[in-house]
């Protein structure tokens, strides 16, 4: 099944300033370890960056964070949503390149990893969310940890899609070549 590995807002004004996301330099660093499979099997890296009026197209808080190994060869797309393929080219790049299959990580996890996951899961790919290569910051209502732990638990449930999401830890996943 040929895969695509999204990485979605792993930016700086979202990961640099204090308070950080839940274990961002370890999520930073299991997402570093996923491109590096993802790249050694084939498999595009795509780079997710969003934006909006606190979080400008080509500011230095819209980069991408500078932890993250980001090759030439790798893929970068602009979102203005949740969605990572609403009004965004994303949909027209896995079809270009005969994807059936996502892997999914970065962050926020209850809004863009969330929206992303669902939407293709809707369009009908299967999704491996990669569960401990995704983040967000403490919510008033929850820590980042219980929040990445509900979207583990949550999103793999959802069968009325059709295709399956599951949640696998970054130690476990590989990539076909």
């Amino acid at each position: 099944m040929k895969s695509a590995l999204l990485v979605i807002d792993v930016q700086q004004a979202l990961f640099d300033e204090t308070p950080r996301p839940f274990e961002a330099d370890a999520v930073v660093e299991r997402i570093n370890t996923l491109t590096a499979k993802a790249r050694a099997a084939g498999v595009p890296v795509i780079f997710i960056q969003h934006e909006a009026s606190d979080l400008e197209y080509s500011s230095a808080g819209w980069q991408l964070q500078p932890g993250l190994q980001v090759k030439d060869r790798d893929v970068k797309v602009r979102k203005t949503t949740p969605d990572s393929f609403l009004r965004t080219e994303l949909e027209a790049l896995l079809a270009s390149w005969h994807t059936e299959h996502l892997v999914i990580c970065g962050y926020a996890s209850q809004f863009c990893i969330d929206t992303t996951t669902r939407r293709a899961a809707a369009l009908g790919y299967p999704v491996t969310l990669v569960s401990d290569a995704h983040t967000t910051h403490d919510q008033p209502h929850a820590t980042g940890q219980q929040i990445r732990a509900h979207e583990n638990a949550t999103l793999p449930n959802l069968d009325s899609f059709g295709p399956e999401i599951k949640a696998v830890a970054t130690s476990e996943l590989r990539f076909a070549s």
